[in-house]
């Protein structure tokens, strides 16, 4: 997919905090990226110099190849829904969907197709002549979403649309908006604090924290491939602990000699290693690599999330079969399971 956004070296200071320090990232065409990181870490601020809405204080910003630094936020080929809605509570469902049309003076025939053509899209046929303060919060999202995608934009921009709906109505909304942009083959570009929202909805997931793009990747690769011990326990649950690469294949943990898949690093050099709770097998001791005391359980629904002191350390596991606490179990962890990363990797 050929790109459409790219920005270059992106600095954004206010006073003497930086909250963007030199940010390269590019978004191809019909692509679905988040921008996902902890609050503050500049992933907002990212997404409105993108907008239009916040200039940086230094760097370049094109679009199809072209600067468009000096462009204002209006003639930009993209649209932006917020988290909160903004929508015109004086105006029914048809005609905030229908204002920017309006705005353009497209004819009235084209703005009622083209109105009824998003209510569908947004699966609220019926609702033309609702007034929005009527609506739940769902509702008011996909008017919102309906409102921006009418003008037909080359991107949408979405910053944490979901975050004041409930758990239930942000995971239905999760799917609605993948299957929307896929319906559309436009780009997306999406902010979100919420890590399994962004492994649940994107193509590409760039990872923030102060000001910087820690990692950019697939869903599977930020997931199974973290490059560092931030990337590692933001998305998902970790276990995070020191090592010695011993040698390629060859990773000393917890006291004990582990096979792995990893090579390329000094002999003996200090290294991070993490396991992710799902990838451990509880055993019986006599089979497990590792030995330790069931400390505390926590029923999650899908499976148990145990605590196991091994006395090096204490390990999250997460497991279908419930070992209580105070029993003595096995761990067991395959090659391929275990990550290797350099030691106070950036």
């Amino acid at each position: 997919m050929p790109r459409l956004i790219q920005l270059e070296k992106i600095v954004k200071t206010f006073g003497a905090q930086t909250v963007l320090d030199n940010v390269d990232l590019y978004i191809r065409q019909n692509e679905f990226v988040t921008l996902l990181g902890p609050s503050g870490c500049g992933k907002t601020t990212t997404l409105r110099i993108i907008g239009g809405f916040e200039e940086p204080t230094s760097g370049e910003l094109f679009f199809n190849g072209e600067s468009i630094l000096k462009t204002p936020p209006h003639k930009r080929q993209l649209n932006t829904v917020f988290q909160k809605y903004a929508l015109f509570p004086n105006m029914n469902v048809a005609e905030n969907i229908a204002f920017g049309l309006k705005i353009k003076k497209v004819d009235k025939k084209t703005i009622a197709d083209e109105v009824t053509a998003m209510l569908k899209l947004v699966n609220l046929e019926g609702f033309e002549k609702r007034r929005v303060t009527s609506l739940s919060g769902g509702q008011q999202q996909r008017v919102a979403i309906a409102r921006a995608l009418v003008n037909k934009p080359q991107v949408l921009l979405l910053d944490e649309p979901l975050g004041a709906l409930d758990l239930k109505l942000r995971k239905e909304m999760q799917v609605e908006l993948k299957n929307m942009q896929q319906a559309l083959g436009i780009t997306f570009v999406y902010v979100t604090h919420d890590q399994e929202e962004a492994l649940t909805m994107s193509d590409t997931i760039a990872v923030m924290n102060e000001g910087k793009i820690l990692q950019i990747g697939t869903p599977e690769e930020i997931y199974n491939e973290p490059k560092n011990a931030f990337v590692a326990g933001f998305i998902g649950e970790s276990n995070i602990i020191p090592g010695v690469m011993r040698d390629d294949f060859m990773v000393t943990f917890a006291n004990t000699d582990f096979a792995c898949i990893d090579k390329g690093f000094e002999k003996n050099e200090p290294v991070d290693i993490v396991v992710r709770p799902e990838d451990i097998n509880i055993t019986s001791p006599e089979a497990g690599q590792l030995v330790g005391d069931v400390s505390r359980v926590t029923f999650k629904g899908v499976h148990y999330e145990m605590q196991v002191d091994t006395g090096s350390f204490s390990w999250k596991v997460h497991s279908t079969e419930l070992s209580p606490v105070g029993a003595t179990v096995g761990l067991s962890i395959k090659a391929e399971l275990i990550h290797v990363m350099k030691q106070g990797s950036p």
